[in-house]
């Protein structure tokens, strides 16, 4: 599989760390170029050097104008667009509905759902240009179950969820597939916005008794964004250790 994405283009939102890092490195590693785009402007240019061809895009997610810019910058230097893997996120703070500060609720959205859908909204065009996309979205199994104290997070996860089944349906005759990934919890650096006892609570819910992989994650984005992924659209897939009731 080595040459799997030889010829694609693809930008990876969240791509200077954590999950969006591993995902870009393994489509890099088979052949695509790659287009990072992240906020974080002191990581970014070092990421993108350390992949072949790959640029780094500065952006900040939950900005629309900003989103148009950075696709107008990314088509500009591939020339078409063939893949977006949405992986911009963040977790907020562990607090009660009752107690949840209203500003990290707004932000949590913001970037979660907003980003998402910002970023989707303008691969639609190029993708439907060239004849052919795949539309990665990164969710939550917390969007299908809830997790507690975490009610902003879960509910922008279930939100993208859906957001990727209406829009798959939409493309479903373009040759273009939209779908998401719902993992369990994945050890990243997202994991110092979270209090131990969640950490702890997250395990607990794990039946394989340990935390996901960022390359376990990467390879079902990977089958996901490749030609190989032509019969499933508008989809959830797990990838949670045992944990997804459904």
């Amino acid at each position: 599989m080595a040459d799997r994405f030889a010829g694609r283009t693809a930008i990876v939102t969240g791509g200077v760390s954590g999950i969006g890092a591993g995902i870009a490195a393994r489509l890099a590693r088979e052949g695509a170029r790659i287009a990072l785009w992240d906020r974080d402007a002191r990581g970014l240019a070092e990421a993108a050097a350390a992949l072949p061809g790959g640029i780094g895009v500065q952006v900040d997610v939950t900005d629309a104008e900003a989103v148009a810019r950075a696709m107008a910058e990314t088509l500009a230097a591939f020339g078409k667009l063939d893949i977006l893997v949405a992986s911009a996120g963040i977790t907020g703070p562990n607090a009660p509905v009752a107690e949840y500060p209203l500003d990290a609720w707004k932000q949590v959205i913001d970037i979660n759902l907003n980003g998402v859908f910002y970023c989707n909204r303008a691969a639609v065009g190029p993708m439907t240009a060239n004849g052919y996309g795949r539309i990665v979205n990164i969710a939550s199994i917390a969007g299908k179950e809830g997790n507690p104290n975490a009610a902003a997070y879960s509910a922008s996860k279930a939100a993208v969820i859906g957001l990727t089944k209406s829009l798959g349906k939409e493309l479903a005759t373009a040759s273009i597939t939209v779908n998401c990934v719902t993992p369990a919890a994945v050890r990243t650096p997202l994991f110092a916005q979270m209090e131990p006892r969640f950490i702890d609570f997250m395990l607990s819910k794990i039946p394989m008794g340990r935390f996901g992989e960022i390359e376990e994650i990467a390879a079902m984005v990977c089958f996901l964004a490749s030609e190989e992924c032509s019969f499933s659209t508008g989809a959830a897939f797990d990838v949670s250790g045992g944990r997804a009731t459904y």
